[in-house]
């Protein structure tokens, strides 16, 4: 059985923003050694996710846009009554998910044709990080 455990840091540019991580996951998987398994892959912060969807600017302007349709940032949330500015980071996140769990097949993420994984930021420009772990089998 490998057990296999990595980090992924970001630190963004915009307060919002998708990252592409397939082919980081990727290399985490290749680098563990498994060759049937399953990784999964987790944001370490409240205010950001991990997703799986198709890799299109027009999606992915579509789902910053109905995000902040969901959650609007500046809004006077009870949350910012505690000194924080961030509601609306916390709501997105919760509506895009936390983590996903991919699997592994003859040592490759076995995804769908379009499905790539993401990392969602949306309080960002500071330094967060994102657990990648592998379980499975090698040869």
């Amino acid at each position: 059985m490998i057990v296999h455990t990595d980090y992924l840091w970001f630190n963004t540019k915009k307060r919002q923003e998708f990252v592409r991580i397939t082919d980081n996951v990727a290399d985490v998987v290749k680098k563990s050694g498994a060759k049937d398994g399953m990784v999964l892959v987790s944001a370490m912060h409240i205010t950001s996710g991990v997703f799986v969807n198709d890799w299109e600017d027009g999606l992915i302007h579509d789902f910053q846009v109905w995000l902040e349709t969901l959650a609007p940032s500046g809004l006077d949330y009870r949350h910012h009554q505690t000194g924080e500015d961030n509601a609306d980071a916390h709501l997105k996140r919760t509506i895009m998910g936390h983590q996903v769990v991919v699997p592994i097949t003859d040592g490759k993420l076995d995804l769908g044709p379009w499905e790539q994984i993401f990392y969602a930021e949306f309080d960002g420009q500071r330094r967060k990080r994102v657990i990648v772990k592998v379980l499975g089998v090698g040869d």
